[in-house]
């Protein structure tokens, strides 16, 4: 054991004051050995997965094709490094749903059984600063074999309270705010899910012209009309691209943000004025879901034709309206018979125009606009508190570790 002592770190549960202390991790996990025969028919095998902090792969093995004739069992609580790419990070510690699975004799699995807290390793062992030691003791460059030493590894050191109890602490807290956010990710993406099921069945389906979910008071057909009734092109010319501020429609319906660009735009470029409210999308990018509504704070920004932008006239709900065309059933239906066998060719606002769109009554139209807006604004709460908690053990993983 070193006696070497280091700093404390900047936030610690009450009643400790020791300084944490430098020590190989030989001193606080063993390795464990839990040989079994090969099976004879197919098995899930477990693998962990480089670059991705603490993850595991599980898949199902084929017997015949492995030619190694024992494997390891791995329980919940193991810590195991994939000695191939662990200078890649991977090293996780098992969860219950791997207990029981299989690894190859490149998984080593060690345990801490009353030497230290697994909880407060695992998420030591987590953090960029032990990945820059694993790299180190790894041998040989990029495109070389640098399989990890087991000896290496296990002389590898790393500070840690001289308390256990400091470390479950720790641990406890951490595994808590991993809970939270796995809760608020199981909750955006039910809210993500119910939107995409509700979308699916409050329009109408090809060659319907009423919808499978309606609400209260609504009976009438909906009519067939198109997207050019509801639009007007705004061309109100603005700066040259070396001084215009710019703005892009990203892909996959995620909205119209400020373009940031490395390089000066040309002056040869013609740039348009866009205004808060309207309608946009990108003529290359139409395939891809490239559809949003300029927010207030982007008002007066520019964008060449290649993004055009539109008013809406009176008769259609603008949120009703970019609901439907971000529907996959009309842009990639629409947009690849419009492209026919030229994937790289530009939708342009005629042909855009002509697409056709189911309507219902305005009332109808602002109903619906407006349950979709409140579902947004739900998921935007739940993708806040999502990156509130990640960003909370972010910030006190850099404070309570060494």
């Amino acid at each position: 054991m070193s006696d070497k002592i280091t700093k404390s770190p900047q936030i610690r549960f009450a009643g400790f004051t020791d300084a944490w202390e430098q020590r190989k991790l030989e001193d606080l996990i063993e390795q464990v050995i839990r040989e079994v025969p090969k099976p004879d028919t197919p098995y899930l095998r477990l693998s962990v997965r480089s670059h991705a902090k603490g993850t595991f792969h599980q898949y199902v093995d084929d017997p015949s094709t492995v030619a190694m004739e024992t494997l390891y069992v791995v329980r919940k609580k193991d810590l195991i490094v994939n000695i191939t790419f662990a200078w890649e990070h991977a090293i996780a510690v098992a969860k219950e749903s791997d207990d029981g699975l299989l690894v190859s004799h490149r998984f080593p699995t060690y345990r801490a059984d009353g030497k230290s807290d697994i909880e407060f390793l695992e998420y030591l062992v987590s953090q960029e600063k032990f990945r820059e030691k694993l790299k180190l003791i790894s041998p040989g460059g990029a495109g070389r074999n640098r399989v990890l030493s087991k000896k290496d590894f296990i002389k590898l050191e790393v500070e840690v309270p001289r308390n256990i109890e400091e470390q479950t602490q720790i641990g406890n807290l951490f595994k808590q705010l991993d809970e939270a956010i796995t809760l608020h990710q199981r909750k955006l993406e039910l809210m993500k899910e119910t939107k995409k099921s509700l979308l699916q069945k409050m329009f109408p389906k090809d060659g319907a012209n009423v919808p499978e979910i309606r609400f209260a008071g609504f009976t009438d057909a909906w009519e067939q009309r198109k997207v050019g009734e509801f639009l007007t092109e705004s061309k109100i010319k603005g700066s040259d691209g070396s001084i215009a501020k710019k703005l892009t429609v990203k892909l996959w319906r995620k909205g119209i943000v400020p373009k940031e660009e490395v390089y000066q735009g040309s002056s040869a470029t013609q740039y348009y004025v866009r205004k808060s409210g309207q309608f946009m999308y990108g003529k290359l990018d139409f395939l891809n879901q490239a559809f949003g509504i300029v927010p207030p704070e982007l008002d007066g920004y520019e964008s060449t034709l290649d993004s055009p932008a539109f008013d809406f006239r009176d008769g259609i709900n603008s949120r009703f309206f970019l609901e439907y065309i971000s529907l996959k059933r009309f842009y990639k239906y629409q947009g690849n018979i419009a492209n026919g066998s030229r994937k790289a060719k530009r939708i342009h606002a005629e042909t855009f125009f002509e697409m056709p769109i189911p309507v219902p009554s305005y009332d109808e139209q602002q109903t619906i606009g407006l349950f979709f807006e409140q579902l947004d604004t739900t998921i935007n709460l739940h993708q806040r508190e999502l990156n509130s908690h990640k960003n909370l053990k972010k910030s006190l993983l850099q404070q309570m570790f060494i």
